[in-house]
This record gives structure tokens, C-alpha cells and sequence, in this order.
């Protein structure tokens, strides 16, 4: 299985792009909001992957940050939702906007993103809906994995500069405002849904910002 791939960017397209690692060319297709984030041709660049292997079919699809591959394969676990399905959604929301619309049931929302009917979308919000909070509390140091050690490791024979990485910026904000509900007591559908609704009204908010905002969401109503 290919989970991640370090190399330099030899080639774009309008739905996939060219790495080349150390000589081996890989084509990996993209959500366009993944793609907007990429660096420019002939700059290093680092993806985490997701393979599908089928009788006449090997196809490697890209994510910028592990939220956002988990949300992808989340996707495709809904009936009638495959890889192209998936990355409309994903390309139209991003994984933040995903979570968030999963958090909080709105389904038209996911049916905004193109080839998605408002059948598909209900399913998708019935289906994953107790799976959001678990995806939204992975933060965002999963989005910088090629920072540090591994950042140094990478591709030593070619001397490539730093990956330009795509990441989620509220996405620990998130997590952390999910923990401290959560310690707090609340259940983790209410949890999601409020720092969701928090995090929409102020996309820029830190933690302790999404955590105030929440509570107030979740304070008794009277």
C-alpha cells in the first residue's frame, strides 16, 4: 500500500498531477482544492496517498492532510459514493467544511458539490454522522508530517527543498475545543455539532475562542 508520496512535481492536469519519485513517475488524482494548494511544476511536493486496487484498475489518489484521506475513505464507505464522488465533495467543502456539515446534519450543504444529489447527501449525513467527531479530533498535526525529522529525510538524494504542505489551520483548533467538551461532559454528537457551528461563525477562531462559543451553544436554553 502507498500511503504517502515525497517527490517533485514534473506535471499538472486539470483533475490529477505527475510526482516523480526518484525517477518513478506517479500519477495521483486530486480534489481541486487540493490541487489549488499545490506548489508549482518542478517544486518539491508531499501527498498522503490512497491506493485502489481493482481487475483492470490502479489508481492513486491525494490528500493534503491524513483528515482529509480520512474523510475520503469515509466517503466511499457510503453506498453510492465512489472516488470522483468523494473528491467533488471534498474539493467543494475541504475537510473542515465536510466535518462541519456532517456535524451538524446539513446535508444540502454536501449536496452543493457536484454530482451529488439530495438522496446521496442525506445518506452520507445519516451514515457518518457519529463518525465525525472521531475525524474531527484527529487536529492538525496530522496535516504537517513532513515537518521535522521527517522533513529531513526526505528525499536526500535530490537534495528537494522543504514540501510545500496543504494543511487544515483550524483543524486543532477543533480538536482541542473537542477534548475539552468532551472532558467537560458532553457527548461527542453535541460536541461536534457545537464546535461546528462555532467553528462556521468564526472560521479563524483559536481553541479557547471555539471553546467559549460553543459553550454558549450548549448552555440551556430559558
Amino acid at each position: 500500500m502507498i500511503g504517502r508520496l515525497t517527490g517533485r512535481l514534473d506535471y499538472r492536469a486539470a483533475d490529477h498531477v505527475l510526482i516523480d519519485v526518484r525517477g518513478v513517475g506517479y500519477i495521483v488524482f486530486c480534489s481541486d482544492r487540493t490541487l489549488a494548494a499545490l506548489p508549482g511544476v518542478g517544486e518539491a511536493v508531499s501527498l498522503y496517498t490512497d491506493l485502489v486496487v481493482r481487475e483492470d484498475l490502479l489508481q492513486l489518489y491525494g490528500f493534503a492532510s491524513l483528515v482529509e484521506k480520512e474523510w475520503h475513505r469515509l466517503l466511499c464507505s457510503v453506498q453510492g459514493v465512489g472516488a470522483k464522488v468523494s473528491l467533488a465533495i471534498l474539493g467543494a467543502l475541504g475537510p473542515d467544511g465536510v466535518g462541519r456539515a456532517i456535524a451538524l446534519g446539513d446535508w444540502a450543504m454536501v449536496k452543493a458539490a457536484k454530482g451529488v444529489g439530495p438522496k446521496t447527501a442525506q445518506r452520507i449525513v445519516l451514515d457518518l454522522k457519529d463518525k465525525a467527531p472521531g475525524v474531527m479530533a484527529m487536529g492538525g498535526g496530522v496535516a504537517d508530517a513532513m515537518d521535522g525529522p521527517l522533513a529531513e529525510a526526505a528525499e536526500p538524494a535530490q537534495a528537494l527543498p522543504a514540501p510545500r504542505r496543504a494543511g487544515a489551520p483550524q483543524a486543532t483548533a477543533q480538536a482541542d475545543a473537542l477534548s475539552a467538551l468532551g472532558n467537560l461532559g458532553y457527548g461527542p454528537s453535541e460536541a461536534a455539532a457545537a464546535v461546528a457551528q462555532a467553528a462556521g461563525a468564526a472560521p479563524d477562531a483559536d481553541g479557547a475562542e471555539l471553546i467559549r462559543a460553543a459553550l454558549k451553544l450548549l448552555a440551556p436554553k430559558g
